[in-house]
């Protein structure tokens, strides 16, 4: 099969093709697995991170990609659960021991054994991924394989973190940082709780504009002050100055989730600003979102399909998905940025 291979870790700076396309053996499904022929496969932010050392895979050369969507083409001998031709998706949990505390009380995520499609394991920046049938989730007719990738991660994390602010309706929700996910959280709180309002933050105009397109009741700065203090607010930026910001804004009891897989060491002394009685004090919390779970991803395409959620979706061959790289980082191109690897009726 053909893949993008990551061979070594390094800046991608403009020019910078990190992956190669290569020739590989095909991957064989193990007795409890499924092969999948992909058919798109979303490019996330996260891939820069693995790219650039913030979160490197343990073994290189690496296949990266966990948002893939697909049809099995190919069964071990102990699977039930599916059928040939079933269009499947391979979100960022790839498996989880199933055995321990975490595991056993639905937060698989938090597994000491979780291993990341596309990090820990080959992804879906390939013709071919094998998957436990556990851990497959199907995708819902109304969402075609391009439209449902950018789900897989984006939208599956931010559903988590809407879960995590405990927002109830007629509550003030604030978004800092408006990119993949937050946009789709808007959404997705605009049908869920219609009298919840919601406050974006964002460094660009075009952002809060954007943002105020979309129905926001407030949007300003980063480190702007909302015109009333919030119960919850969720993060999505790597710096740790809209932090402060945030809970500053946050009501007493309030809650921020952060959702971000890493915050900028060159941006730590922002916390030196932190004012406890301000900040923290009045019983504020401060939750971090790490990975998701199979019931995430699935509830939320179904949520989607439901909603007739469809992001905004730029498509590049699998061969220029150092373009598609490129333009997620340097922010070339409005829309989530898919692999397309073969065609949709194949």
């Amino acid at each position: 099969m053909r893949a993008m291979l990551l061979e070594k870790l390094r800046d991608l700076h403009q020019g910078t093709n990190p992956l190669r396309l290569a020739e590989i053996p095909d991957p064989v499904a193990a007795v409890d697995e499924l092969l999948i022929q992909v058919l798109a496969c979303g490019v996330c932010h996260t891939e820069l991170d693995e790219i650039e050392g913030r979160t490197p895979p343990p073994i290189l050369p690496a296949i990266l990609g966990h948002q893939a969507i697909g049809r099995v083409i190919a069964m071990g001998k102990s699977v039930r659960s599916y059928r040939l031709g079933e269009r499947v998706g391979v979100g960022w949990i790839h498996s989880a021991c199933g055995k321990c505390e975490f595991c056993q009380s639905s937060r698989e995520n938090l597994c000491p054994q979780f291993q990341a499609t596309g990090r820990d394991v080959p992804g879906g920046y390939a013709e071919l991924i094998t998957v436990k049938q556990t851990f497959a989730v199907r995708i819902p007719h109304a969402l075609t394989s391009t439209e449902a990738a950018p789900l897989l991660c984006a939208g599956a994390i931010g559903y988590r973190s809407v879960g995590l602010s405990q927002i109830q309706d007629g509550q003030d929700l604030g978004l800092t940082g408006f990119g993949a996910s937050a946009h789709l959280v808007l959404k997705m709180v605009r049908h869920q709780f219609p009298r919840v309002r919601v406050f974006v933050f964002a460094r660009s105009e075009a952002d809060r504009q954007f943002a105020k397109e979309l129905g926001a009741t407030w949007v300003g700065d980063t480190q702007e002050s909302s015109p009333q203090k919030l119960h919850a607010i969720i993060d999505t930026t790597p710096a740790w100055t809209p932090i402060v910001a945030a809970l500053s804004n946050l009501a007493p009891g309030g809650r921020l989730v952060v959702n971000a897989i890493r915050k900028e060491d060159k941006d730590k002394t922002a916390l030196s600003n932190l004012d406890y009685p301000r900040d923290l004090w009045l019983e504020k919390e401060i939750k971090s979102v790490a990975n998701v779970t199979r019931r995430d991803i699935q509830e939320f395409l179904d949520l989607a399909a439901q909603m007739q959620l469809k992001p905004l979706v730029r498509e590049y061959p699998l061969t220029a998905a150092n373009q598609a790289l490129h333009d997620l980082k340097f922010k070339q191109l409005p829309g989530a940025k898919v692999l397309v690897v073969a065609p949709e009726g194949v």
